[in-house]
């Protein structure tokens, strides 16, 4: 159980470090079709570094696996579908961020079990 709880320490540090990464590119080269891209864009990255955050408190709960893969599936999901709708203008996958929120929503109530 130690080495699942590092893993998803890790997993929440990469998460974090890959935002960043992102904000970056989105405050400096990425090109945008519209200004709702830009604020699509934001909006995931937002969520993307508050989940990392998240991701890093999942060791300390009673139920790291399922806090951990119910965060990490729903973090996946939902920042992927805005990110790529932001920077391609292609809403094909949007409906995958319903399904990530609900999958974060639980991860957040696996974090308090």
């Amino acid at each position: 159980m130690a080495g699942l709880r590092a893993a998803f320490r890790r997993l929440g540090a990469l998460s974090g470090a890959a935002a960043l990464g992102l904000a970056t590119y989105g405050a400096h080269g990425a090109q945008f079709p519209d200004a709702y891209g830009k604020e699509l864009f934001e909006k995931a990255n937002k969520h993307h570094f508050s989940h990392s955050l998240a991701l890093l408190a999942v060791p300390h709960c009673r139920k790291p696996l399922w806090a951990g893969l119910l965060l990490v599936s729903g973090t996946t999901l939902f920042c992927t579908s805005f990110y790529y709708q932001a920077l391609s203008g292609d809403p094909s996958i949007q409906p995958l961020a319903p399904v990530g929120g609900s999958l974060l929503f639980l991860g957040w109530l696996a974090l308090a079990l």
